[in-house]
């Protein structure tokens, strides 16, 4: 029996798309990826629809608001918070609608809360990420909001077994020391990993697939496996021979692996062999054996697709889908 919530030869999206019609994008989701659809975001509606807002919309108790240095902590809820959390509710009413009858798996994205904490400043001050105890405050509250998002979900999708990505394109600056302050003039201390480890472990539902996405270079993935994560989504084209050993380990206990494979705008997309080659190479080169590859890994767009036109956006999903059944099929067949 497959022991991860999707079905063999699976693919899905990473998160934002073009335009402003979510439930026209929620058709091309939905049409596109039928075994593992998401919720789309759509970051050209404006403030809150960004993926800092709309991840800031679920905290608890924290209100935060638009400054013209970004998102801040707020006294008060206000419109900044209000509109984030309109334009989430309506894209809840639009899968509503399209998933209507739908069963199966459902992915879901929030920001992680380090680079949550990277983003936003404190009322009076730096960022989150520089105050310990705010960024505790900022994690539980997060936690509590992410758990009663999960459960809108399955209550308008009962049908869903939800799959949650988390995304992290900034742990590695939290890790590393590199993440500027609210002034722009320094860098923040750097974090440590256990620290890290506990406080995204904090966050993860216990009643959902918890997957987390970095889509940069120094994935620590380490901090991730420490912290319980079920699966790690990563850019194909980022990763390089020394992360073999990481990428081996992680497989072998299960872990699942969502591996970008076509580039996220802009470019002719490969035939389905070549954008399936160099996934089968890596478990060839890792040892596993070929039938279980499927069902191990999802391919997926190497970042959002929210850079790209609407045309390239669902041809994209299309070719992950079209790949990912490469993976199924023979992959020992596809050397070239």
């Amino acid at each position: 029996m497959n022991e991860f919530p999707w079905n063999p030869a699976a693919a899905t999206g990473v998160g934002s798309h073009p335009g402003t019609d979510h439930v026209e994008t929620l058709r091309a989701v939905f049409g596109e990826l039928p075994d593992l659809p998401y919720l789309p975001e759509l970051p050209e509606r404006g403030v809150g629809a960004d993926m800092i807002g709309r991840t800031a919309s679920l905290l608890v108790e924290l209100p935060v608001e638009v400054q013209p240095s970004g998102w801040r902590m707020a006294d008060h809820p206000g419109r900044d918070a209000r509109r984030a959390r309109e334009h989430l509710a309506r894209d809840l009413d639009g899968l509503e609608e399209i998933a209507q009858g739908y069963e199966g798996p459902l992915k879901i994205q929030i920001c992680g809360p380090w680079t949550l904490a990277g983003a936003i400043e404190l009322r009076y001050g730096d960022k989150v990420l520089a105050d310990p105890g705010a960024v505790r405050d900022l994690s539980d509250s997060l936690a509590e909001g992410l758990a009663a998002h999960i459960a809108g979900v399955r209550s308008r999708v009962p049908g869903a077994r939800v799959v949650l990505q988390i995304d992290e394109p900034g742990l590695p600056g939290v890790l590393a020391g590199t993440v500027p302050t609210a002034s722009g003039f320094g860098r923040l201390a750097a974090v440590e990993p256990p620290v890290v480890s506990e406080r995204l472990s904090a966050v993860l539902p216990a009643d959902a697939f918890a997957v987390v996405h970095c889509c940069a270079p120094a994935v620590p993935f380490d901090v991730l496996r420490s912290a319980g994560v079920h699966g790690l989504s990563l850019d194909l084209s980022l990763l390089r021979r020394r992360d073999d050993d990481h990428i081996g380990e992680a497989v072998e206990a299960g872990t699942a692996l969502f591996l970008g494979v076509v580039p996220g705008r802009g470019t002719r997309l490969p035939d389905k062999g070549v954008v399936a080659k160099p996934v089968i190479e890596l478990w060839r080169r890792l040892g596993f054996p070929p039938e279980t590859l499927a069902a191990q890994v999802v391919l997926t767009p190497s970042c959002g697709l929210a850079g790209a036109s609407p045309m390239y956006a669902r041809a994209a999903l299309a070719r992950c889908r079209e790949a990912a059944r490469v993976l199924r099929d023979d992959p020992e067949d596809h050397e070239s």
